[in-house]
């Protein structure tokens, strides 16, 4: 059975990929941490840090990142819980918060080409960073090159992870400190006043600092729903707290604290792009800082990456190679999508995703708080097995398709406006609405098969449900 066949073993490690983490599979709270603040070093927050900066000004940038800092910390703590709660990833969970089976499939290939693509822009920026360095090296090659090496890192799941994310930090935040240190003693005459500085004839706030926020709220959706993947491995003796710390603590590190270090470096070199700042401060150490940190988060994106095509592939197709498989396929699509120079057309490419997965969070949060909680429509479980799902439940594809649409019009077609700005957080909001509105219209009865309730009827004897919360 496809269900049961997926959860293949990967050097003596259960992945999980289709069914929730049994409570001796989960990990120590630290553990969990210390995988997820591999994405505090990626370099997208430090060029988008200093982007905005040299664009809108500092004041713009850190105000944005504050907004993106909390807005993404409520969000991630929530999801944080019912993933620790249920064991549950993004895919399964969206399962049975209003999507059924096939359209919690399709969520997944969305969700799997949003790794897909940060992981091929996180990998061009670290090719950039070497070809920067080394430039008699093609930077196709230096693509192929790094593109294969996260293979062998991102084989044997969360265990591997951790360990590498473990040995890797204090080599990361050495080479970090000692590229500030460098940068100290190098003339730069806007230096002093970094924190205030601002492009000339740019004003402060308005739809600029609506613009720093629009950009951030690209990121937040997916963000959020990665923190799932993780979270779900969070020891229920642990709920209370870890969740809390979970969600909160890697957007403090990547969207402030991160954001803080990118606009320091931009203001004083007049550069956005860290992998060229930093080979500048330090030579071939800024070489290996950038190809370090770049390691560090696509460890991340290929393991998310690998378990949304394993979900929708084992889903629609009952095809389960396992998620060994998957890996490759998502390092391989990764290093098509740099060859084909993705990170020049990054800006449309996350904006619709952007978009949609901000609406795909907002859709599964109405489920979760408002449908299941407060007005008791469907399940009070999260029911994520197939025998006991609808194909369809058209609650939860309806308001991610119709908030996504409005979204990208809105960014589309007004661009440059505030309604550009804010078309994730307008595509976010009609989501949430429309979820709760057509769960309530439909009373629930598109959740489980006709005769199922809270998980009575079972498919196999080796399944058991996800309790109530």
């Amino acid at each position: 059975m496809a269900e049961q066949m997926s959860n293949s073993k990967i050097g003596g490690e259960d992945d999980f990929a289709l069914e929730a983490v049994p409570e001796h599979a989960r990990m120590p709270w630290s553990s969990i941490l210390n995988v997820t603040m591999g994405i505090v070093g990626a370099m997208i927050f430090m060029q988008l840090g200093g982007e905005m900066a040299l664009t809108y000004g500092s004041v713009d940038a850190i105000l944005a990142m504050v907004y993106a800092t909390a807005m993404n910390a409520v969000l991630a703590i929530i999801l944080a819980f019912f993933a620790a709660k249920t064991g549950l990833n993004a895919g399964l969970l969206t399962r049975g918060t209003g999507y059924g089976f096939v359209g919690a499939a399709l969520t997944s290939l969305l969700y799997a080409s949003n790794f897909i693509v940060l992981a091929a822009t996180e990998g061009s920026i670290m090719s950039h960073a070497v070809h920067t360095y080394l430039p008699s090296i093609p930077l196709w090659l230096i693509m192929l090159i790094l593109g294969a090496g996260i293979i062998p890192l991102s084989l044997y799941g969360m265990k591997q992870i951790n360990k590498f994310q473990r040995y890797s930090l204090p080599v990361y935040i050495v080479l970090l400190i000692s590229g500030i240190v460098v940068a100290l003693h190098k003339k730069a005459s806007t230096a002093d006043h970094w924190l205030t500085f601002s492009p000339h004839g740019q004003m402060m706030g308005g739809a600029a600092l609506l613009t720093c926020i629009g950009i951030f709220n690209g990121i937040i959706g997916g963000q959020t729903l990665l923190t799932a993947d993780y979270a779900r491995f969070i020891k229920l003796k642990e709920i209370r707290f870890a969740p809390f710390i979970i969600g909160f603590v890697p957007q403090l590190g990547s969207y402030l604290i991160m954001g803080m270090v990118g606009i320091w470096f931009a203001v004083r070199f007049a550069q956005s792009d860290p992998g060229v700042y930093m080979v500048f401060v330090l030579g071939v150490g800024g070489a290996l800082y950038t190809v370090l940190t770049q390691l560090r988060i696509n460890l991340i994106n290929i393991y998310s990456g690998s378990l949304g095509l394993a979900n929708f592939f084992g889903r629609i197709f009952k095809f389960t190679p396992g998620r060994v498989f998957w890996v490759i396929v998502t390092a391989g699509i990764a290093v098509v999508a740099m060859l084909s120079n993705i990170i020049a057309h990054i800006g449309v490419v996350l904006t619709f995703q952007g978009v949609s997965m901000f609406a795909w969070t907002a859709s599964v949060l109405a489920d979760l708080l408002v449908v299941k909680k407060l007005l008791k429509i469907g399940p009070s479980h999260v029911e994520y097995r197939r025998g006991h799902l609808r194909d369809w439940n058209p609650v939860g594809p309806i308001a991610l398709l119709v908030g996504s649409a409005v979204g990208l019009i809105l960014a589309i077609s007004h661009v440059g406006t505030i309604a550009s700005s804010i078309s994730a957080f307008i595509a976010g909001g009609i989501a949430f609405v429309l979820h709760i509105v057509l769960a309530a219209v439909t009373k629930g009865k598109y959740y489980v098969v006709s005769g199922v309730k809270n998980g009575e009827r079972r498919l196999d004897e080796n399944e058991t449900p996800v309790e109530g919360y």
